[in-house]
């Protein structure tokens, strides 16, 4: 990734490595799978380095619901993560699910009989498209690989649960990006990972300027599946994770993940009818023991930081789907179906965001 170029959104500053692994301790993992029609993978997001023995308090919000994910329900209910974040496709949300059950009780074999039992985390996006679906490839071992490759630096684009996905009719995948808030005279980090497979073509913002139907009718150039693509309703998706250093309590760390649907909005997405938008806060200071007999002092940030955050949010958030798009390379997928790469189809991006 060293020397790529993208536009840069926002005027908050970016943290050293302009990713959500700026944020505490997080680390990002992944494995793609690659072979024949095969394309796609699994991507952790690993929070701390035991996240069921200290839960990081977490909310969530579903923009639109059209997914398959598992875990959202407890997570809402009790405020907290019990496992890494996983990300995948839409059919390997079960093979992740147990591969994460199978970890907990291996590290720690009274889940389930002594203590309660864990409560897995996957979200999915649909990558039917370029990657054979129905072929069910990703297996528990790609989980575990996954965890281990899991560090602060991390390639973005096509990789992990990337690999197959699209975005406004472009190759998409995963993105990171993370902005810096001063608040009551301390900087606080908010950090974002997406999974990026929304959008149509003649929707598309870039840094604010209108480039959808400059987009459309070069893609229309390269056949009439564009074409047809163009006429068909949305059927994407995008998981938005964010983390912060910030001790926010879950209320406030819901009211967090409301805006990365801004980011997203900036982005020129509808939330359409067949697209699953989720988004997912995270505190990496607050965090609640597993084994907590007492207790637990849990800190509530001044309201009058949170603007300062939700601004942190947004940025980050757009900034991260345009990674996403600009460090994916053009790729023919499943039967040869071809997703070109932002960079391919709009090379002077560069004069148009100056404009």
């Amino acid at each position: 990734m060293d020397g790529l170029d993208f536009p840069r959104v926002g005027v908050l500053p970016s943290g050293q490595l302009d990713a959500i692994t700026d944020v505490g301790d997080i680390r990002v993992g992944h494995c793609t799978l690659d072979e024949g029609n095969v394309h796609t993978g699994v991507t952790v997001v690993l929070p701390n380095d035991d996240p069921l023995m200290q839960k990081p308090l977490a909310a969530s919000c579903i923009f639109n619901g059209f997914g398959k994910s598992v875990g959202l329900m407890q997570m809402a209910e009790l405020g907290c993560l019990e496992t890494p974040l996983a990300l995948t496709n839409t059919f390997s949300v079960g093979a992740i699910a147990t591969a994460q059950i199978r970890a907990a009780v291996s590290a720690h074999p009274e889940v389930g009989r002594e203590w309660s039992t864990v409560n897995p985390l996957v979200l999915e996006c649909n990558d039917g498209y370029l990657n054979d679906i129905q072929a069910l490839a990703v297996t528990e071992k790609h989980y575990i690989e996954a965890c281990a490759s899991a560090s602060r630096e991390f390639m973005q684009g096509s990789v992990g649960a990337g690999r197959g996905m699209s975005c406004f009719h472009l190759k998409g995948g995963i993105g990171s990006a993370s902005r810096i808030a001063e608040c009551g005279g301390q900087a606080f980090t908010v950090g974002a990972l997406v999974l990026s497979n929304f959008g149509k073509a003649e929707h598309c913002l870039l840094a604010g300027r209108p480039v959808g139907h400059l987009l459309q009718e070069r893609l229309d150039r390269i056949g009439a599946e564009a074409a047809a693509l163009a006429a068909a309703p949305e059927k994407g998706s995008i998981i938005m994770l964010l983390a912060t250093d910030a001790p926010l309590d879950v209320l406030q760390l819901g009211r967090l993940a409301r805006r990365a649907g801004n980011g997203l909005a900036r982005t020129g997405s509808l939330f359409g009818h067949g697209s699953g938008d989720v988004a997912i806060a995270f505190s990496s200071s607050q965090h609640l023991p597993q084994l907590a007999e007492s207790a637990v002092p849990l800190l509530h940030a001044p309201d009058g930081w949170m603007d300062r955050l939700f601004q942190a949010a947004a940025e980050a958030t757009e900034q991260a789907i345009f990674k996403a798009l600009f460090f994916a390379e053009p790729f023919v997928g499943r039967d040869g179906h071809r997703r070109p790469s932002i960079q391919e189809v709009l090379p002077e991006w560069r004069d148009i965001v100056r404009s």
